[in-house]
């Protein structure tokens, strides 16, 4: 039954081109190393000395410089290839993070942190849009999804790491290895991958003719990365308000707290590929998944009211990563799909902005409510933004639907 149950879940991975699995393994390597940001703000604060005020203020400036990057990213990868931008934003900002650690003032750090987010986010649209070239058309959900497994998994290895590097070479060491890790991994695609700018198409497809629109004028487009903001917003709740919670509200230690977090790691590992697969071959609507995503994202914070029972923590974890699962990958995959040939770099930049926003907004608004309100009013208020995003997939399902009977 195991040995059944394990080739079963080995399969699932099965039938990437070589270009996929280099795309996945350079993202691990990048996100692996990407050890400077869980350390970020007690860096800033406890050895640069800066207040919690300008602490804030250098965060929003990375929050911004990281929007910017993921629209300035979209447009030029339209424009001059995905591959040139790949190659440029990872090693750009792998030099941009030797020379940050030498910048100690509150005005330089703002500006340094803007510029080093711009580039480095620069690299996410053009990857998904790499992605959309290299895998083929029937893998590209399950491309995005090994993808997503390769970022969890270095973002699972990289304050491990970053910690025995602090322990070992102080804060400096976090630079030279961060900076580093980008430049190698940069180095290994440029190496092993070639520039390919056709897309594949499908059995039986035709090659379509372009017919350049405004992404701006493309209304269920807009509707879905409402949608994607809300439903990252109030995920993004699982590293800022729910660690304070566990603590305030039950006691747990930051590595109760930890392993809490580490069981969203282990869950997606485990699960995302098998039910994408599973998905991906039974053709269920993706906006219907997308839902589903969204409601167990609503009950992950409502069944935080039953406070009386920690076992409800647990419970609150593995819907939470049902969410995750069910609602990240596909509205990725809606996203790539929607956008016309030639301009998916200006769609994948706007879908990376809404997750870019999200991160802005989910600390900030989950404070405020907490400070003002308390724990309850916030997830009364995560819940029923939750129901909303679901609420809304039915809406933008209707609007597909009335498209397609129009393009008929």
């Amino acid at each position: 039954m195991l040995r059944t149950g394990l080739r079963s879940y080995i399969n699932n991975f099965k039938g990437f081109r070589r270009e996929v699995w280099i795309l996945a393994l350079i993202t691990f390597i990048n996100r692996a190393g990407t050890m400077v940001l869980p350390f970020l703000s007690k860096y800033l604060k406890e050895n640069l000395h800066f207040t919690y005020g300008e602490v804030g203020w250098i965060m929003v400036a990375f929050g911004l410089g990281s929007m910017l990057g993921s629209w300035l990213g979209g447009k030029l990868t339209d424009k001059i290839g995905f591959y040139k931008i790949m190659i440029f934003s990872l090693f750009t900002s792998g030099i941009l993070f030797f020379i940050l650690q030498y910048i100690t003032s509150f005005w330089g750090l703002c500006a340094g942190m803007f510029a080093i987010m711009t580039i480095a986010d620069m690299f996410r649209p053009a990857m998904f849009v790499s992605l959309s070239v290299y895998a083929k058309p029937e893998n590209r959900v399950r491309a995005l999804t090994l993808v997503r497994l390769a970022v969890n998994l270095g973002f699972a290895a990289g304050p491990t790491l970053g910690g025995l590097i602090i322990l070992g070479m102080g804060y400096q060491g976090l630079f030279w290895v961060d900076g580093s890790s980008c430049i190698i991994a940069i180095l290994i695609f440029a190496l092993t991958v070639k520039e390919k700018k056709r897309i594949p198409l499908a059995i039986g497809e035709k090659p379509a003719i372009i017919k350049p629109k405004s992404v701006y004028r493309d209304g269920p487009f807009w509707l879905l990365l409402f949608i994607i903001f809300i439903i990252a917003m109030v995920f993004f709740q699982i590293f800022t308000t729910l660690p304070l919670y566990h603590n305030e509200k039950f006691g747990l230690t930051e590595f109760q707290t930890g392993m809490l977090l580490s069981l969203n790691g282990l869950l997606v590992f485990l699960l995302e590929m098998p039910i994408v697969s599973r998905i991906e071959r039974e053709k269920i609507n993706k906006i219907k998944m997308i839902s589903y995503g969204a409601w167990c994202l609503a009950l992950g914070y409502y069944i935080l009211l039953l406070d009386s029972w920690a076992v409800i923590l647990v419970i609150s974890i593995v819907l939470l990563t049902l969410a995750e699962i069910f609602a990240f990958p596909f509205s990725n995959a809606v996203a790539l799909n929607r956008a016309p040939k030639g301009q998916e770099g200006q769609y994948m930049g706007l879908y990376t902005m809404s997750f870019s926003l999200a991160h802005i907004a989910c600390s900030k608004t989950g404070l405020d409510i907490i400070a003002h309100f308390g724990y309850q009013t916030n997830w009364v208020v995560m819940g029923t933004l939750g129901m909303l995003a679901a609420i809304c997939c039915i809406w933008l399902n209707r609007m597909l639907i009335a498209e397609k009977r129009i393009a008929a």
